[in-house]
């Protein structure tokens, strides 16, 4: 079995999901009391929020990077990236070391080319819905067009993430503003929409959308699974 590397705590509330999926994972394939063999490197998510909001992304792009060759010399064989908004400077983490990256948008994106879905509604937090760094993957890479909530609707969905899911907060009122979120989306078109943000998976799952929705948070761990298997 090969030592997944995660770099977490962005927020650990979501960290703490992939370790449960991963471990349950390996239990369910192998049997026993089987668990998987893992390291992580935690963040301190109120630095990481600051600079992120600051803009300051050389920064965190050190901090990532650092984060990596940490976790490769204590053994890691490849590198999980535990929330979707870092994989912003995904490409300098990977040449920081020399294992490889699982990047969690492509076995999101081969969930739905393979389910035969192409026009995808995308939710996270500012950074991912605004920039182009996940969207563009998966255009670039998949052929998907994904479309993002208007300006409104990404405030929404982007203070929830930073005010409430980060710090474990779930309130039946902030579910209500995503599903509304998630219904403009499919008025707009949306065949599917992806959580992308890591912690969404606490507040909504598919009985929340009319449409199919892919946690990002449960396919990348799940990826990590296959992986470590292989």
């Amino acid at each position: 079995m090969k030592v997944i590397g995660l770099i977490g705590g962005m927020s650990w509330e979501s960290s703490a999901e992939y370790y449960r999926i991963i471990n349950q994972e390996v239990r369910r394939r192998l049997g026993g009391v089987h668990s998987a063999r893992s390291l992580m490197w935690s963040m301190d998510f109120g630095t990481i929020e600051q600079l992120q909001h600051a803009g300051d992304w050389p920064a965190l792009t050190a901090e990532m990077a650092a984060a990596a060759r940490r976790l490769e010399a204590g053994g890691a064989d490849f590198i999980v990236i535990c929330t979707n908004t870092m994989h912003r400077m995904a490409d300098a983490v990977s040449a920081a070391v020399a294992i490889p990256l699982l990047h969690i948008a492509d076995p999101t994106a081969q969930r739905i080319v393979s389910a035969g879905l192409r026009r995808v509604g995308l939710i996270g937090t500012a950074f991912t819905m605004e920039q182009d760094f996940y969207r563009g993957r998966l255009a670039a890479r998949f052929g998907l067009d994904v479309i993002v909530p208007d300006e409104p609707d990404r405030r929404t969905v982007h203070g929830i993430i930073y005010h409430e899911l980060v710090a474990g907060i779930i309130r039946d009122e902030s579910r209500r503003a995503y599903r509304a979120v998630i219904r403009r989306l499919v008025e707009r078109g949306a065949e599917a929409v992806i959580m992308g943000c890591t912690e969404i998976m606490l507040l909504i799952s598919q009985a929340d959308s009319a449409v199919p929705v892919f946690d990002t948070t449960e396919i990348h761990a799940l990826s990590a699974v296959d992986l470590a298997l292989a």
